[in-house]
């Protein structure tokens, strides 16, 4: 179990995994109990982790459990709620709203899908939450549009004892 603790409308946490505190980065509204599509929260709950996706152009597969797959310049993820794709990995170009995975930026050079809103999905209730890389350093992160985000060795070392059964709880304190 990863859990993820920050006080009310904190942008940053400590993700905690086999006895070990991490710095991480969160939402912009920090973690919030009601999300919803572009509020900039951190779904509170407890998800399992789904994925792993990675630019194999950048970085080499991290090690895990996790299925893992290499992002493709057509990933997209729709994160329009009257999409019939709503909160799913999509090709570009998509007909509706989505988010390209293959950034400029090194965020998404690995990203752990979250299983929130997944199954069943809700449109409007949130998309696109991931774990991924962060932006900044330990302390001084930028916050996320409502993902929990780790520097990249971080990540690294919590996707080594990953696996289709772990989940993440984020709470407040």
């Amino acid at each position: 179990m990863i859990e993820v603790r920050a006080r009310p409308g904190e942008t940053q946490g400590t993700l905690w995994f086999a006895g070990r505190g991490y710095f991480c980065a969160l939402g912009r509204a920090g973690v919030v109990a009601d999300k919803h599509e572009r509020d900039g929260g951190t779904p509170q709950g407890r998800f399992f982790l789904r994925e792993l996706r990675y630019r194999a152009d950048r970085i080499a597969a991290p090690a895990t459990s996790l299925p893992a797959y290499p992002i493709d310049a057509a990933d997209g993820w729709s994160d329009d709620p009257l999409d019939s794709a709503y909160n799913r990995l999509v090709r570009l170009p998509h007909p509706a709203r989505a988010e390209a995975l293959m950034r400029e930026d090194d965020l998404y050079d690995a990203l752990v899908v979250i299983g929130y809103n997944d199954d069943p999905v809700s449109p409007g209730a949130g998309s696109a939450i991931f774990l991924h890389v962060a932006k900044g350093q330990a302390g001084d992160f930028e916050p996320t549009a409502g993902c929990v985000a780790l520097p990249l060795d971080d990540l690294r070392r919590v996707l080594t004892r990953c696996g289709p059964n772990t989940q993440i709880d984020i709470r407040l304190v």
